[in-house]
């Protein structure tokens, strides 16, 4: 049977400590500062634009003459 590794991790020391909170600090993703404002809702739509029209609608009918 092997015998079980062990671990030989030590604690780090202050300065490593030290290093690697700064590294997280510069690192983790911050909230933005400002609260996000709601925007109100235009009256502007759709409406009108050929998009919106019934598929049958927007089908080209090359034998109909454009009015």
């Amino acid at each position: 049977m092997s015998r079980p590794a062990r671990s030989q991790l030590r604690d780090p020391s202050p300065e490593q400590v030290a290093a690697i909170v700064a590294a997280v600090e510069v690192l983790w993703p911050r909230a933005p500062q400002e609260a996000a404002v709601a925007v109100e809702p235009t009256g502007w739509k759709f409406s009108g634009r050929w998009w919106s029209k019934p598929h049958p609608v927007q089908r080209t009918r090359p034998w109909v003459s454009p009015s």
